[in-house]
């Protein structure tokens, strides 16, 4: 195991060594905590370093992060403070105590006298709960963190975890991530909790860590099944006990389809967020609409028409997540036509069909990848999705054909040089020269100039 100053950005140790140094000087403590010390010890990057200094009063805590840092503070009453140009949040210990049921409900005493002991039975999880002293090197583990980290379990501190239901979600995401087994009595405690008072803008973003960082997200669902939280998302609810073609699909039904897909899209994204933020969506939607068309015809379970049935599912799930709009135009297409690549490929298609996929995609080379995840999601099954990805990127590119299809070779610029008027009339011809377009009538400007000529003559 690697030391944790070696996973954190040079700058940023810098800074909080100084920070250690200045605060020992005043009789305080400077420990990291939370995911910066998880982090490190799974041997990943910190991304965000969080300081709690313990010993020093506020505007004590002040002068030394003067002399360190420009900083800012974050609200009134937190204690929080942010190191301009680091990835560094500096806070004291604090108190919160509900007094209401909502997540902003709380109030906050700051108590810089607080036990160390104390502070960790706060925090969410055993694997959050460790402090790191900068100045020592030493690690404090008042909670036992470290063995259930190793043993990759994911276990509440203490009975506040019923606090705030969020932390259910943060369970969710934090089980795909290490990825961990969430503990049995975490998994009762999380039963008794409901989302009732949660802004569903607060939804998102455990949602979003789990599809952008979760190790095995199948991890994360499987929690929400086990600890009921999955009736509150009716479009994945639905898809537990949605059966499927055992020939097709042995590893079962709609729902544990989905969780294989899942990880298999965790094991290939690129690091690029929007891209991998669309996929990763659309990978969980893509067979919502299952459970609407699945039936038995002549012995055999069929689900003709799931593709365009899972638009309204789909949209219903990620306007509950509060998905940017956006994002969301990006999904749907995806979901409508993941199942045309195999078919392009089984048929021998013709470039006008590539076309019309890339169009009507929006991003062809995203569909490839919802297309492989959906391959590689039936196990034993094989993967089969490579030759048919090849040759589609194939012809697409000897078609040079774009991601979102090829750019209109006719467009209202054209039109308005050769003396038409702007409006509906315009709108129409021009649809009908870009379907033209899709056929192979015209591949260059010549020839859609040539088109045109002859459709106005």
């Amino acid at each position: 195991m690697k030391s944790i100053p070696e996973h954190i950005a040079p700058s940023d140790w810098s800074i909080l060594e100084r920070l250690a140094m200045e605060c020992s000087k005043a009789g305080g403590r400077a420990y990291l905590v939370g995911g910066s010390i998880r982090s490190a010890l799974l041997e990943e990057q910190v991304a965000d370093c969080d300081v709690e200094v313990f010993g020093v009063q506020p505007p004590q805590l002040e002068s030394i992060l003067g002399g360190v840092a420009e900083f800012t503070r974050v609200g009134k009453s937190f204690g929080i403070y942010k190191l301009i140009g680091y990835n560094i949040d500096v806070g004291l210990p604090r108190v919160e105590s509900k007094n209401g049921p909502g997540h902003r409900d709380f109030e906050v005493d700051i108590r810089p006298d607080l036990s160390l002991k104390e502070a960790a039975s706060r925090r969410d999880f055993t694997i959050n709960a460790m402090y790191y002293d900068i100045a020592s090197g030493s690690i404090e583990d008042p909670m036992n963190g470290l063995v259930d980290l190793e043993s990759k379990v994911l276990r509440h501190c203490s009975d506040r975890f019923m606090e705030d239901p969020l932390r259910v979600l943060r369970a969710m995401q934090f089980a795909s991530r290490i990825p961990a087994e969430v503990a049995p009595e975490t998994i009762h405690l999380s039963t008794l909790l409901t989302p009732e008072s949660l802004s569903s803008e607060r939804f998102f973003g455990e949602w979003e860590k789990l599809i952008l960082a979760g190790k095995s997200p199948s991890r994360g669902l499987r929690f929400l099944k086990e600890c009921g939280w999955i009736q509150y998302f009716p479009s994945l609810n639905s898809l537990i006990g949605c059966p499927q073609d055992s020939q097709w699909h042995p590893e079962g039904d709609v729902w544990e389809h989905t969780l294989c897909c899942m990880d298999a899209f965790a094991a290939s994204r690129t690091g690029v967020r929007d891209d991998d933020l669309i996929v990763g969506l659309a990978v969980l939607c893509h067979d919502m609409g299952k459970p609407g068309t699945t039936e038995v015809l002549d012995g055999r379970i069929r689900s003709y028409g799931h593709e365009s049935a899972g638009l309204k599912p789909a949209r219903k799930f990620m306007n509950q997540l509060k998905v940017a709009k956006r994002l969301e135009e990006a999904v749907l297409p995806l979901v409508k036509c993941h199942m045309r690549p195999a078919m392009l490929f089984e048929d021998g298609s013709s470039p006008n069909a590539i076309r019309r996929l890339a169009r009507d995609s929006g991003r062809l080379d995203l569909l490839l990848r919802v297309f492989q995840a959906d391959s590689m999601g039936r196990p034993p099954h094989p993967d089969n999705s490579a030759e048919a990805i090849t040759w589609i990127k194939n012809e697409s590119e000897r078609m040079q054909v774009g991601p979102s299809g090829p750019k209109p070779l006719i467009r209202g610029r054209d039109l308005l040089a050769i003396g038409w008027q702007s409006g509906p009339k315009m709108g129409v011809f021009l649809r009908k020269a870009y379907e033209a377009q899709l056929d192979g009538a015209f591949t260059n400007e010549e020839e859609a100039q040539t088109w045109l000529e002859k459709q106005l003559a």
